[in-house]
């Protein structure tokens, strides 16, 4: 009988069925070397390449400067700055007033609305300059004016007396009348208007009157209506100050000022005050008379009783010569 000898891996004694479970050994040439994997500090296992990296996001253009206000329309302005003046404008004469007025001088074509704490503190003297600068050919206008106008004074400051129109209305209906066919009408260089009372729709009114030409105008009124709407884009608030005038801006296209400003005004047209003398009186006439100023007659004086240095311009001097007297005209 042969006895066969039992395989190598099957030990004398040991089932086949044992053997079959048992898991064969590894072969040295299949075995790889094998590293344990990083780990983070958290504990976690780390990834072994790193993730690419991301896009910079995209950052927004700068966007453009914004356009200026004035570029947009002209009746814009920021409100920390001047308003450009859409009327074309004359110089005052006066730098730190100039420097404080949108456009730089008093605007033509608008109302410009000077309030007076009296009459005779200056505002004529304020405005010489600007009167000096009108075409001779221009009139100026002087509508129901506190005082006489005296010839020789004008003429001292270098105004014609054929330039001067003097309009004393009878009534307050045909003083606005009158300043209304002035304003629109357009020939006249300059119109001097003192109204004491007036309505706010007359304002508007001579406002809008205003605009249809380039004449200047200006309105005085008392102090005490500063605090009254009006639709005046200029307003000016005006007090003596020895051989100055104090100018409170009240209303302005721009940013409000608080400081008062101080003018030095020019010396009076004569030194030595004189009484006032009586003049022609005016003849009336339907709807409004204009009439230029009137010569006194001399040897008839009469108290006045204006005490400021400006009211010379509304005296008869000594010895001056008497002009011609000038036939009334119709507006």
């Amino acid at each position: 009988m042969q006895i066969l000898a039992h395989p190598p891996s099957v030990r004398p004694g040991a089932s086949s069925r044992g053997a079959a479970l048992r898991p064969a050994a590894a072969s040295p040439s299949l075995q790889l070397p094998l590293t344990p994997a990083p780990q983070s500090p958290q504990g976690q296992p780390a990834s072994v390449q790193a993730a690419p990296p991301q896009p910079a996001p995209l950052q927004p253009a700068p966007s453009p400067a914004a356009p200026s206000p004035e570029s947009l329309h002209p009746s814009l302005w920021r409100g920390s700055q001047l308003a450009r003046s859409g009327q074309p404008c004359l110089p005052t004469g006066h730098d730190a007033l100039s420097a404080e007025l949108p456009g730089g001088g008093w605007p033509m074509g608008t109302l410009v609305d000077l309030l007076v704490s009296q009459p005779g503190i200056g505002e004529l003297r304020l405005l010489q300059p600007v009167l000096n600068t009108l075409p001779p050919q221009r009139r100026i206008v002087l509508l129901q004016p506190p005082f006489i106008p005296q010839v020789a004074s004008w003429s001292a400051w270098g105004l014609s007396s054929s330039q001067l129109l003097w309009l004393k209305p009878d009534r307050t209906a045909d003083a606005l009348w009158a300043a209304e066919q002035v304003l629109k009408n357009g020939s006249c260089g300059a119109l001097l208007y003192w109204q004491p009372q007036i309505r706010p729709e007359s304002l508007r009114r001579l406002h809008l009157a205003a605009q249809s030409a380039d004449t200047l105008f200006f309105l005085f009124r008392p102090a005490k209506v500063a605090q009254d709407a009006s639709p005046s884009p200029l307003r000016l608030l005006l007090q003596p100050a020895g051989d100055q005038v104090r100018i409170d801006i009240v209303k302005r296209r721009g940013p409000s000022h608080d400081r008062p400003l101080f003018v030095t005004l020019g010396a009076p047209s004569f030194g030595v005050k004189a009484p006032a003398t009586v003049p022609a009186t005016p003849v009336p006439a339907t709807p409004v008379l204009a009439t230029a100023a009137t010569p006194a007659v001399p040897g008839l004086p009469v108290t006045s009783s204006i005490e400021s240095d400006d009211a010379l311009v509304d005296q008869r001097v000594p010895d001056a010569p008497q002009p011609r007297r000038v036939v009334p005209e119709l507006v």
